[in-house]
């Protein structure tokens, strides 16, 4: 029911006990097939070097405003400015059984007094392609936000042209909320970004399917998945 003050104006839903949430910290999140690292040049830099060149060409980082580190030196300096960074938080991906880094993401555009934080620079190497490391990836943040952090919304954008990311936003059980047109100038060229966001009421449900999917009887002796994700997130479950 929508509230009415004394003007008679309609108004918000009052939000009883409302308190400023606490920012995400440097902390890692453990899953069962990888883990996220608070990104440490040290640590991470020389794995991550090898994981995003594992492919001969750029095209993973297209739609970036930066382009793919050309050296390990290069690397090194790019990691190491942005680990010291409170906003973006940057977080490397390691796999449970190697040990190494794999790829990069971020918690981002933090509003701590409003609860309410975007995942963004998903950074996945060649190394996470077809694989349950970004969907856990993903649910890790997720569940901090949620879960750990009490977030009301996370957000998720993406440059309008890409289709991969798109498609990600809708999987993980992210809503379209509209297109910002010409919001951005990323190399020299216009990006229109697509909003998208999941709210806390929403989020019991999603963590359900992510669960569901993510367990080992959702997939094969080959790894390969019997039930795609979107096959858990039914209409009545997430609000769609």
């Amino acid at each position: 029911m929508t509230n009415i003050n004394h003007f008679g104006q309609p108004v918000g839903d009052e939000l009883a006990n409302n308190q400023p949430r606490k920012r995400p910290e440097r902390r890692t999140l453990e899953g069962h097939y990888c883990q996220l690292e608070p990104l440490d040049c040290d640590k991470h830099s020389e794995s991550l070097f090898t994981a995003w060149h594992s492919i001969d060409d750029e095209r993973d980082w297209t739609y970036f405003s930066i382009n793919r580190p050309a050296t390990q030196a290069d690397c090194n300096s790019y990691i190491s400015h942005i680990s010291r960074l409170e906003d973006p938080l940057y977080f490397a991906v390691v796999d449970q059984r190697t040990r190494r880094a794999i790829g990069g993401v971020s918690l981002m555009r933090i509003d701590a007094v409003n609860g309410v934080a975007e995942i963004g620079w998903v950074n996945w190497s060649p190394l996470m392609k077809r694989s349950r490391f970004g969907t856990e990836a993903i649910f890790l943040l997720l569940s901090y936000l949620f879960d750990t952090l009490d977030y009301r919304r996370c957000e998720w954008k993406c440059h309008s042209l890409n289709e991969a990311s798109n498609l990600a936003a809708r999987r993980f059980g992210f809503q379209y909320e509209g297109t910002f047109r010409q919001a951005l100038i990323s190399k020299g060229l216009n990006r229109d970004t697509c909003w998208y966001s999941m709210l806390d009421h929403e989020w019991p449900a999603i963590k359900t399917a992510f669960q569901q999917w993510l367990g080992e009887e959702n997939f094969d002796a080959d790894g390969i998945q019997k039930q795609k994700l979107e096959a858990f997130q039914t209409a009545d479950k997430v609000g769609y």
